[in-house]
């Protein structure tokens, strides 16, 4: 079936290449600096040559949202091939974390198409999710309007949760204040944050494996929603072993409908750091 709704999105979504090329997701990407060079999140740099880079760089990498002419040039490759009847639907990364929002909009009042911007209020695989259910919306045959009611409810109740391994990338970038930071060394504990209304706080700390696993756990319980029919987002940095079993963990308890693991893109690696581990519901 043609579906006439373009989604776009921007890199800090952190979905796999099979994923986006099988949605025909239109990507935009955010830029990171490191080690005196420039790359094209996802495009020029993969989120496993990121981790490489980061671990032999001194100082924290610098992200830059895209420019307005970044998404203007998506936008207008869409009406080019999709026809000017083609509506499109941007999605990006939380306008509390970065700019991206606003240079999506910029680009917006620049085209003469169908345009909305949306501000998903989240990151990594909580964009990701929401982007995945827009896609199956528009298939579904839903009206712009209505699947912007839709994501607008859904972006309320759509948490990503974060056990940071390391607090260095987060201090240096503003996420985690220096005290807690020395609290969590000295005693060897993770930090737990999550997203609040876009922003990212601390809200939680644990100690040992099995703890930051039972942790995310009772963050999805705490919901009281049944998940067979959902999708569950894993992210993380250069931690596959602790990504890959707290994906069998949820499978065990939850019997979500499926659950993407993926390496997290630079933007966001950045400030998580080496080993966090984010999960998105």
């Amino acid at each position: 079936m043609y579906v006439s709704i373009q989604i776009v999105t921007d890199s800090s979504c952190d979905l796999p290449l099979e994923l986006v090329n099988a949605n025909l997701v239109e990507v935009v990407p955010l830029t990171v600096r490191i080690n005196n060079k420039e790359y094209l999140e996802g495009v020029t740099i993969s989120a496993i040559d990121f981790f490489a880079e980061m671990a032999r760089s001194e100082t924290l990498p610098k992200t830059s949202q895209p420019s307005p002419q970044a998404f203007l040039d998506v936008f207008n490759k869409i009406t080019r091939t999709a026809g000017e009847a083609a509506e499109i639907l941007c999605i990006t990364l939380s306008s509390k974390l970065s700019g991206t929002f606003q240079s999506a909009q910029i680009a917006q009042k620049m085209h003469q198409g169908k345009i909305a911007v949306i501000d998903s209020l989240s990151g990594s695989l909580g964009l990701g999710l929401m982007v995945l259910e827009a896609r199956r919306l528009a298939q579904e045959g839903l009206s712009l309007r209505d699947i912007i009611a839709h994501l607008q409810a859904l972006r309320t109740r759509t948490k990503v949760l974060v056990s940071l391994d390391t607090l260095e990338n987060a201090v240096k970038g503003g996420r985690v204040n220096r005290v807690q930071s020395a609290v969590a060394q000295i005693l060897r504990f993770k930090i737990f944050v999550h997203t609040v209304e876009g922003r990212v706080e601390v809200c939680d700390r644990v100690r040992g494996k099995v703890a930051v696993i039972n942790r995310f756990l009772e963050g999805m319980a705490e919901r009281g929603e049944d998940f067979r029919n959902r999708i569950i987002g894993i992210a993380h940095v250069d931690n596959l072993k602790e990504a890959e079993a707290l994906a069998q963990a949820i499978i065990e308890r939850f019997s979500p409908l499926q659950v993407i693991v993926a390496p997290m893109g630079s933007t966001i690696a950045t400030y998580a750091g080496k080993g966090a581990v984010a999960l998105a519901f």
